[in-house]
Formats: C-alpha cells, structure tokens, sequence
C-alpha cells in the first residue's frame, strides 16, 4: 500500500494518518479542530497524546539518521 488516502480505511485510521501527516508536514498550521476531528471519529484524549508523541518520536528519528547520513535499512549481506 503506497498511498493512504486511496486505501480502504476506517474513519478513525483516515483520521489519523491525516493528522500525522499534517503535523510532519505543516506543524506550525495545527489548531485545535485537528484534535476535535480525532475526538470526532473516536479518539480518546489519552489516544490523541499517543498519536502526538509517536508521530514526533518517528519525526525526530528520521531527521537524527538523515542528518547523520545512517541507512535505515542497510543491505542484509549472506554470512556464507
């Protein structure tokens, strides 16, 4: 699955990565109807806090490896 918005999705997921891909992308324009948009579709404020704290967990990750130059996935050599 490439593309999440074109994926067969539950609201609650749709919701979600909407929200994740927003504050990665465009954190400064967040407002308070982007928490009520997750409530909307089900999430709990405790939730909510757990989608903030791994999107920016992931976010700050990302950005320490490619500052760094790591390879996230570096080919798996055969120890034969």
């Amino acid at each position: 699955m490439g593309d999440y918005t074109t994926a067969k999705l539950a609201r609650a997921d749709r919701g979600m990565l909407d929200f994740a891909i927003k504050l990665t992308r465009s954190q400064h324009e967040m407002t308070s109807a982007d928490i009520v948009a997750l409530r909307d579709v089900g999430f709990s404020d405790a939730a909510i806090h757990d989608v903030v704290q791994i999107t920016g967990l992931f976010n700050y990750y990302t950005r320490v490896a490619d500052g760094l130059g790591i390879d996230l996935e570096p080919e798996m050599s055969d120890p034969d």
